[in-house]
């Protein structure tokens, strides 16, 4: 190793010089005042937890996505933070017990085995907000509304929004009846939007010829308001609860549309972002000349 390589950081790892190190904390002193004038109240969450407490209803993908070290003091296996999201719903459950729904927000660096994509930090500063004890349109749609007012503080003019609900996924593929390999094949070529595979592996393993043809067609509705439309004929045929999943959706978007209406709303009805992270409608925030979402989250 030469002297020069002693100093080199790890990939996605960076550190922050002056002046970017002003402005982002500028940044964040005025997104958290933000979040305290909606009623969100700050919490800080520990940098590392016990592994079955930070990884509880969180999935496999964050569990990829987390260091592991161990405790010297009880030799039990700990995680660094990857998302803070768990360790805030962990807090609200179990630290601050409230009633009816608590409101919390939170700025902290997390720490990743790999970036979300291949320009990302495996450091970055998370800087969000949780809304718990309330499940339904009125809850999504104000987390929607503070997403969209953050990106406005950060300077974001031209909004983006893509909505989806991964319960349409769920009830469908309930229906299905697949193997764990089968399913696990079928849900990678929906990530991919490979629409020959898609089709190849329901005819091959969907007993049942209705689900067979609905999961096929929920891989492309995607776009403007009339996929929603479209996905009512489409999918008429699906589970009760898919229908209940249509209705959220169309609300929540019509009410970010009246109370936003410069801010571009899409649909993608089989988007699977967080699958095994999310239970409800999932959603996600792009700007013109970033190819990859700014903000995005979901009911947990």
């Amino acid at each position: 190793m030469t002297i020069a390589d002693r100093w080199l950081l790890p990939d996605g790892m960076e550190e922050v010089l002056p002046p970017q190190a002003r402005q982002i904390e500028g940044l964040r002193r005025e997104l958290l005042d933000l979040f305290h004038c909606w009623g969100y109240d700050l919490v800080f969450p520990p940098p590392a937890e016990y592994l079955e407490s930070l990884m509880t209803g969180s999935g496999n993908d964050l569990d990829l996505q987390t260091f592991k070290i161990t405790d010297q003091l009880t030799g039990r296996l700990m995680g660094v933070a990857a998302d803070i999201t768990p360790q805030v719903a962990r807090m609200d459950a179990h630290s601050m017990q409230r009633q009816g729904p608590a409101r919390f927000c939170y700025c902290a660096n997390v720490l990743r085995t790999k970036s979300s994509n291949m320009l990302g930090s495996r450091s970055p500063m998370q800087v969000g907000a949780e809304l718990f004890g309330h499940a339904g349109v009125e809850s999504d749609s104000e987390i929607l509304g503070l997403m969209i007012a953050a990106l406005g503080t950060a300077g974001a003019e031209k909004i983006y929004l893509d909505l989806g609900h991964v319960g349409i996924y769920r009830a469908l593929i309930s229906e299905a009846g697949l193997e764990v390999d089968q399913e696990k094949q079928l849900f990678n070529a929906i990530l991919q939007k490979a629409y020959a595979d898609i089709d190849q592996i329901v005819a091959r393993d969907v007993a049942h010829e209705a689900v067979r043809g609905m999961i096929s067609r929920l891989a492309r509705l995607n776009g403007g308001f009339e996929v929603l439309a479209l996905a009512q004929v489409e999918l008429a045929d699906a589970p009760a609860s898919v229908k209940e999943a249509l209705d959220s959706v169309e609300q929540t978007a019509k009410l970010i549309q009246r109370q936003y209406p410069n801010v571009e709303i899409n649909f993608d009805l089989s988007e699977l972002r967080g699958y095994n992270y999310h239970t409800g409608m999932v959603f996600a925030a792009y700007i013109p000349g970033y190819g990859h979402p700014v903000a995005q989250g979901g009911r947990y």
